[in-house]
This record gives structure tokens, C-alpha cells and sequence, in this order.
């Protein structure tokens, strides 16, 4: 079973990302990118779902920690930015993906389960 760590400052969306991966993974949450890194340092994961916009690490230096550290583990960020610039720019400093809020549940399993598949 894959492991999934979901990492986001809001209590509602990471209870509910928790609550939807772990019908299908193992899935842990961080509430803080530090958080996160504490995680990564004792346990391998499959897929590192996290916000780019939190107190302290963001999740934009949490993905570059992430590619230098624990290269080949996908990233993917959620953002209220829907500026395509701004999704270009950190799908090309290692981002498997890029998810849009409000999201879509179906399309959260869907990103999770493709970088899962790719990264086998």
C-alpha cells in the first residue's frame, strides 16, 4: 500500500484529504511544512500532497526540500493561485502536479493515484 503524506495548515482540508486517501493508502498529515520534513526524515512516502501557502516553510520551499532530499518522490501542490505562470513555474522546479482550489475529490485521487503509477 502506498503511503501518502498530505500537508496543509487548514484543519478541514487536511482531515478531508485524510479522510479521502485513506479509504485507498496510508496516509499521514502535517499540519506545517517543518512538520513534514520531520515526517520525511523517519519515513519513506510514495506521494507528498501539500498547500504552497502556509505559516513558516511554504509550500513552495517544502518542494524544493522535497526534490533535493528525497529525489523521485512526487509532489503535488494545491494553490488558490490560478495564475498558469505561477503552475508552470513550480511544475518546473520538480512539481508532479498542480491542483486548484477549490478541488474536485475525484481529481485529487486522480493526480495521487498517477504519480503513484509513474513512480513505480
Amino acid at each position: 500500500m502506498a503511503d501518502i503524506l498530505v500537508v496543509d495548515d487548514d484543519e478541514v482540508i487536511r482531515e478531508t484529504l485524510d479522510e479521502l486517501l485513506s479509504a485507498s493508502y496510508s496516509c499521514q498529515t502535517a499540519h506545517t511544512a517543518e512538520a513534514a520534513l520531520a515526517k520525511l526524515e523517519a519515513q519513506r512516502f510514495d506521494v507528498v500532497l501539500t498547500d504552497i501557502s502556509m505559516p513558516g516553510l511554504n509550500g513552495m520551499e517544502l518542494l524544493e526540500r522535497v526534490v533535493e532530499k528525497y529525489p523521485g518522490t512526487p509532489v503535488i501542490i494545491i494553490s488558490g493561485h490560478s495564475d498558469q505562470d505561477h503552475a508552470q513555474g513550480l511544475i518546473s522546479r520538480g512539481a508532479f502536479d498542480y491542483l486548484l482550489k477549490p478541488f474536485r475529490l475525484e481529481v485529487v485521487e486522480e493526480s495521487v493515484k498517477r504519480a503513484i503509477d509513474q513512480n513505480q
